[in-house]
């Protein structure tokens, strides 16, 4: 297994998700790979978690990483979470990301959960991604 793609493909799903044009229709510029201290913004995405598998076989190594794309907004109802969550998933489902290092072979939606947060109207949707790699 390795780890060496991690950052790569994270800093190629962060690029991605900025230069998208219907998300940062929805949340401008408010994408996160570590918030930002003071005020955020009424609606945010931040890229979160992620796990990472060994998926290397016999012709080379590899892996499966795992991770969270969250989308928070303090609107009430989930409309526009779920307007910026879809935004998300269009972005990244069989984008074709360059990568700084190895080789995207997948990247497809596994699943997401919405909840309220708190006793307020903030509202948020984690999408989980699965991303396949190769290590050159």
């Amino acid at each position: 297994m390795s780890y060496g793609v991690a950052m790569a493909l994270q800093a190629a799903v962060y690029q991605r998700l900025l230069a998208h044009p219907a998300l940062a229709g929805l949340v401008g510029t408010a994408i996160y790979d570590a918030l930002p201290t003071g005020i955020l913004p009424p609606i945010y995405v931040a890229i979160g978690p992620e796990t990472a598998r060994d998926r290397s076989d016999k012709t080379g190594r590899g892996a499966e990483h795992e991770f969270t794309v969250s989308v928070v907004t303090e609107a009430s109802g989930f409309a526009t979470a779920k307007a910026a969550a879809a935004a998300v998933s269009d972005a990244l489902v069989d984008a074709p990301l360059v990568l700084a290092r190895g080789r995207l072979v997948a990247l497809n939606f596994y699943r997401a959960v919405a909840a309220r947060i708190g006793a307020g109207d903030q509202r948020q949707i984690d999408l989980i991604f699965r991303a396949r790699v190769e290590d050159a």
